[in-house]
């Protein structure tokens, strides 16, 4: 068995950035909104779209959103302590592009208000969470926080996979058992 490194194929292997983001693109994902506000007035909302969202913990209901150092929802989410996840459906796309600054589309924004914090109409799932951890984690910060209510709705995820959004087509029978 060869075991000699080239150096054409090493450089296939280097995880820059651009690579790393190419890379983990392949990892299909779902379409978050991730929102907080500082008082209870639709003007003090801030939003942003996120994928790097998972749940951490069943008991205590735990999830974990990643976001940049650089971007200001990091610091809006230190400042409230609270944030909310609202996990799109499938013809919410308008929204996702809207939260990301890639088009404008306010008339759009429908809130609806949990515990406090505002989540977006139309969403198959509304998490709204206190902030019980952030870590540091290279140019990003991921804060865990603890779902303090829920709801959610039947219906087709929006999805993020290579750049593009996506549609889950659901065949047959889609219950869980559940």
């Amino acid at each position: 068995m060869d075991t000699t490194t080239h150096p054409a194929a090493d450089a296939d292997l280097d995880p820059s950035p651009l690579r790393m983001r190419k890379a983990l693109g392949r990892f299909a994902s779902g379409v978050t909104i991730v929102t907080t506000a500082e008082g209870e007035s639709e003007e003090s909302v801030h939003g942003m779209t996120a994928n790097a969202f998972t749940s951490v913990s069943l008991d205590p209901p735990l999830v974990l959103v990643s976001i940049a150092n650089r971007a200001r929802m990091n610091a809006k989410i230190a400042e409230t302590g609270r944030y909310g996840v609202s996990i799109l459906a499938c013809d919410q796309e308008p929204l996702s592009l809207h939260f990301a600054g890639a088009a404008s589309e306010p008339d759009l924004v429908r809130f609806t208000w949990r515990r406090g914090v505002p989540l977006l109409d139309g969403a198959l799932v509304h998490l709204s969470c206190t902030v019980t951890d952030s870590h540091p984690a290279g140019d990003h910060t991921l804060h865990v926080g603890r779902v303090e209510e829920l709801w959610f709705d039947d219906g087709r995820p929006l999805l993020f996979y290579t750049g593009s959004f996506r549609a889950l087509e659901l065949q047959g029978d889609d219950s869980w058992g559940f």
